[in-house]
């Protein structure tokens, strides 16, 4: 595998069935096989939340590594979409929109994701296929 700095790492919240669903979403539509997933709370994602300065314990957070630049929260989703390709990169547009109000609207989103969608013990995705593209 690359240097680790070289990939397109997703970090999720790996019992939020939510984001289970968005994992599972992203590799059916990922043609080039270039996003690798980690989930937040796994060994891989603390070294990388570490590595970056960013929150060790705040798993409401989508994290997007590309080739070492780290995006969060909307950013993060938006700059997934874009490097899906196909017609999800149109969604790239809504960078367009400030930074607080994408924010805004993730975060109440990941304060009722558990209650909407539910929680998992652990991470839900048992998919081999899937498991391959996992850091840990």
């Amino acid at each position: 595998m690359n240097n680790k700095n070289e990939l397109h790492i997703i970090l999720f919240d790996g019992t939020c069935n939510l984001c289970s669903a968005i994992v599972r979403f992203i590799y059916r539509r990922d043609s080039e096989s270039k996003f690798y997933f980690a989930s937040l709370e796994s060994r891989a994602g603390q070294d990388l939340l570490n590595e970056n300065n960013l929150s060790t314990s705040d798993f409401d957070s989508l994290v997007y590594s590309k080739r070492g630049t780290i995006h969060i929260k909307s950013s993060a989703a938006l700059h997934i979409f874009k490097n899906l390709g196909g017609f999800w990169k149109l969604l790239f547009v809504c960078i367009v929109v400030p930074r607080f109000t994408r924010d805004f609207i993730y975060d109440l989103i990941a304060k009722n994701r558990y209650k909407v969608f539910g929680q998992s013990e652990s991470c839900s995705i048992s998919n081999l296929d899937i498991r391959n593209r996992f850091l840990d």
